[in-house]
C-alpha cells in the first residue's frame, strides 16, 4: 500500500469517526421506530409495551397511531389508538397500554394503519409515518 493510499484511508477513517451518529442518521433518514417489546397478561386484559425512538432532530409533542389488532386466526379483533405522547429527539421511551378484554395469547398481528396525530415545532404531519420502522420482540407480527 502506498503512502498516499495509507493517508487517504486514515483521512476517511477520521472523517467517519468525527461524523459519527449524525452521519449515520443522515444516511438512514430521520424516522420513528416502534418496537413491540412485551405482552403481559393481567386479569381480564393484556398489557402491551412498546419501545419508541424519535430519530428526528426535533422533539415530537404528540404522536398518536391508529392500530388494528388481529387474533391468531387473522380476524380483526379491534381498532384502537395508541397515544405515545411526547417523544423527545434521539431518546428512547417506553409506553404501555392495557387493553381490557384482550387475551395476550390471542393476539396474532398488529397493523399500524397510520398516524392519527403528529405534532411538534417544525414537524410535518408525515414525520410520524415516513420511514416508520416497525419490529417485534414478541411472537406477534407487527406490520405497517
Amino acid at each position: 500500500m502506498s503512502a498516499y493510499t495509507k493517508l487517504a484511508c486514515a483521512l476517511c477513517l477520521a472523517a467517519a469517526t468525527v461524523a459519527g451518529p449524525s452521519f449515520a442518521q443522515d444516511a438512514q433518514g430521520a424516522h420513528i421506530s416502534i418496537e413491540l417489546n412485551a405482552l403481559e397478561p393481567i386479569e381480564g386484559a393484556c398489557r402491551i409495551s412498546f419501545l419508541v425512538q424519535n430519530g428526528h432532530p426535533t422533539d415530537i409533542e404528540q404522536a398518536v397511531y391508529e392500530a388494528v389488532l388481529f387474533d391468531t386466526e387473522g380476524r380483526v379483533d379491534r381498532l384502537t389508538l395508541f397515544d405515545f405522547g411526547a417523544l423527545p429527539s434521539a431518546r428512547p421511551r417506553v409506553r404501555q397500554f392495557t387493553l381490557t378484554g384482550l387475551a395476550c395469547a390471542g393476539l396474532g398481528r398488529l397493523l399500524v394503519n397510520g398516524a392519527e396525530t403528529c405534532t411538534g415545532d417544525g414537524i410535518p404531519a408525515a414525520a410520524c409515518t415516513d420511514g416508520l420502522e416497525l419490529r417485534s420482540r414478541t411472537d406477534v407480527e407487527v406490520l405497517g
